[in-house]
């Protein structure tokens, strides 16, 4: 008799079943984390677009807070200006960044005396789970639905983000 060589059909099927338990328990997990991921970016993005009005409001004063969040930014090379200030990167004044949308408008005046910052998730439960948005104070607040934040007025009737 021969001796065999290789491995045999069955044992090559219980080694597929280990890996495919094993990518359904850790897959979820991946994708809970890229969410989580996702959220923290965003976060830190709307501090950088608070920042950025801020500056933007010091350097501008008869423009006040900038109007749009492509104000805010520039394509490389940047010359800053009104249109244009420079303050954020590109991507981030594209409004979208991290599997989320971000938007940012200015209002009052001129020169504006207001304005409020969104970041929503471009897919709910896929890229994000909740959304978040700021104005004058500052504050993020947080909408653990995700929903998109319609005004100042429903950003300031959130919670602050904890």
């Amino acid at each position: 008799m021969r001796k065999q060589r290789g491995f045999s059909l069955i044992e090559l099927l219980i080694v597929v079943a280990i890996i495919l338990i094993i990518a359904a328990i850790a897959i979820p997990n991946l994708l809970r984390a890229k969410m989580a991921a996702n959220e923290s970016s965003a976060v830190v993005s709307i501090r950088t677009i608070n920042t950025a009005e801020i500056t933007y409001s010091s350097a501008y004063p008869t423009a006040g807070y900038a109007a749009t969040l492509a104000n805010l930014g520039g394509a490389s090379p940047c010359t800053p200006g009104p249109n244009n200030a420079c303050l954020i990167d590109s991507v981030l004044s594209g409004g979208n960044k991290s599997g989320y949308n971000f938007t940012a408008t200015g209002a009052g005046g001129p020169p504006a005396t207001q304005y409020y910052a969104t970041a929503v998730p471009v897919t709910q439960n896929q890229t994000g789970i909740r959304s978040f948005c700021s104005f004058e104070d500052a504050v993020i607040r947080v909408d653990p639905t995700g929903s998109a934040v319609a005004s100042e007025a429903a950003c300031q009737a959130l919670q602050p983000l904890p």
